[in-house]
């Protein structure tokens, strides 16, 4: 096989009391394709196209390349010269896991060129250990709403030891609880944001966070705008971030006044991301960008899906 072409979904985490270990793949897309080239001038061509193109590193320092280099570092093969043409559809640095969507696309495609050696659990745990945390990239790669969680698995053949494995629960989402992400002009650093937030938390607000993460999963489930009002609600995250994005508390209000269950922090930020009825869904979105415009930022609106594929070979050639 010497060219493939993928595609891999958006993601947006945390859904408010979920921090770093949950979240869901969203119908906005980046492109990859990857063929590999029989050449002695240069072993890596990339080729870059949609907005933001020209911010994108086209040398080896690019992070699907990177991604593709540790597939094969992880299978003690070479990697073979290759070419990889990018198309944008995920915001950059966003809080809409465009970070997730190239590592899981260079290992995906790399896979795939190898002849798929490796098993999609396989490819995950190298995702996630390539990212940090698997809240963005379980979904990119599998799709869905998916809660992620470590447990230490007993080895009696290494004398006890134990070692931490992932477990991965996919978590249903009703269908007429409807994504709108409100995506701003201006960027917020996953470093930055997390350099807001505190090192200790209090018993209360842990308590808090893990009563309203078990609602959120029954809200998510049943549809149930009631349980989603107040389980969307965060004391982890959510209220040492809201100070970095300009214009939050209007949009909120605004959102909620036009019938969004709530509103939350779509990842690190600054995207605001909404939860809504069929019926609701266009009117909080609308709402949400004239709420930031009048706040004096520039701001687009989306009413999306919950892509429940997650990361796919495509037919498609560029």
């Amino acid at each position: 096989m010497s060219t493939v072409s993928i595609i891999v979904p958006a993601t947006t985490a945390n859904l408010g009391p979920g921090f770093d270990c949950i979240g869901a793949a969203l119908s906005l897309y980046n492109e990859f394709q990857f063929t590999q080239i029989n050449t002695a001038e240069t072993t890596l061509k990339i080729n870059v196209t949609g907005a933001e193109a020209e911010r994108v590193q086209t040398d080896e320092s690019n992070l699907l390349y990177q991604a593709f280099l540790k597939f094969y570092q992880h299978i003690e093969k070479t990697p073979p010269s290759v070419e990889i043409d990018i198309k944008l559809g995920v915001p950059l640095a966003r809080g809409l896991g465009s970070s997730a969507t190239a590592i899981v696309g260079g290992l995906v495609g790399a896979n795939l060129l190898a002849g798929e050696p490796l098993r999609q659990v396989e490819v995950m745990q190298l995702a996630i250990e390539m990212e940090g945390h698997p809240d963005n990239v379980v979904p990119a790669l599998l799709g869905g709403c998916r809660l992620a969680a470590t447990g230490l698995i007993l080895e009696p053949q290494r004398h006890r030891e134990r070692r931490e494995e992932w477990e991965i629960c996919n978590i249903p989402w009703h269908w007429d609880v409807i994504p709108v992400v409100a995506i701003p002009d201006f960027e917020l650093s996953t470093a930055e944001a997390r350099g807001v937030l505190p090192s200790e938390y209090s018993r209360k607000d842990a308590i808090f966070n893990a009563a309203h993460l078990g609602l959120l999963v029954r809200g998510l489930e049943s549809g149930r705008g009631d349980w989603l009002r107040v389980a969307m609600q965060d004391k982890i995250h959510q209220p040492y971030r809201q100070s970095l994005i300009q214009g939050y508390d209007p949009v909120y209000a605004a959102a909620v006044n036009a019938g969004a269950y709530g509103m939350v922090i779509s990842g690190a930020g600054p995207t605001l991301l909404a939860l809504a009825s069929t019926t609701q869904a266009e009117s909080v979105a609308k709402a949400m960008e004239s709420a930031w415009q009048e706040a004096g930022v520039k701001a687009e609106a989306k009413v999306l899906k919950v892509d429940f594929q997650g990361a796919r070979r495509t037919d498609v050639e560029f």
